[in-house]
């Protein structure tokens, strides 16, 4: 297994995310001699995604954001533009909605998949660019990567991997990396 050296200076240009054989729920991650095991959607990578499907979208898709909880981790060093997490972080899930699959803030009472959650999956979150541009209500939201369960578990969509290879990723990663999922 390779490794991403943190102090490199140099944007990756293009991450890869592939499903690991026999298993539609678990992947493999590869950039810049870096090969890391990633958790994928229960449904494994679609290219039809639906809202729902518990699948990882296939296509190329660009880094958009870093999202973190500032009261759990220091800042990681990323090329990203960055956003700390607070309690009224939401995003949008309901194809009826206007605001669908974007970021909005939330009351106590409101619903929304919550940014700030109890568990530690949503400490560092990359938000691409899946489903944004134009928007089609019901093909998917809040696909994101975040960092993985203990055991791996499928994700709703998204693709998650451990922490020290998340931050491993976010030192290289910027706004021009290609994320190609499929």
């Amino acid at each position: 297994m390779g490794y991403l050296n943190p102090a490199a200076s140099s944007q990756l240009a293009v991450i890869r995310v592939r499903v690991a054989a026999g298993q539609r729920s678990r992947g493999w991650l590869t950039a810049a001699g870096l090969t890391i095991p990633v958790a994928l959607g229960r449904g494994g990578i679609l290219a039809n995604k639906r809202e729902g499907d518990g699948g990882t979208p296939r296509g190329s898709f660009r880094p958009l954001r870093l999202w973190w909880r500032a009261d759990r981790l220091p800042r990681p060093r990323t090329l990203l533009p960055v956003r700390p997490i607070t309690a009224e972080d939401a995003w949008c899930e309901d194809p009826a909605s206007r605001h669908y699959n974007r970021p909005l803030r939330r009351g106590a009472s409101e619903s929304g998949d919550r940014l700030r959650r109890d568990d530690h999956l949503y400490d560092l979150i990359i938000e691409i660019d899946h489903n944004t541009r134009p928007r089609v209500k019901g093909r998917g939201s809040a696909v994101f990567l975040h960092l993985a369960r203990d055991n791996f578990g499928p994700t709703a969509g998204c693709i998650a991997m451990a922490r020290s290879n998340l931050l491993r990723l976010l030192a290289r990663i910027g706004p021009r990396t290609k994320i190609v999922i499929g």
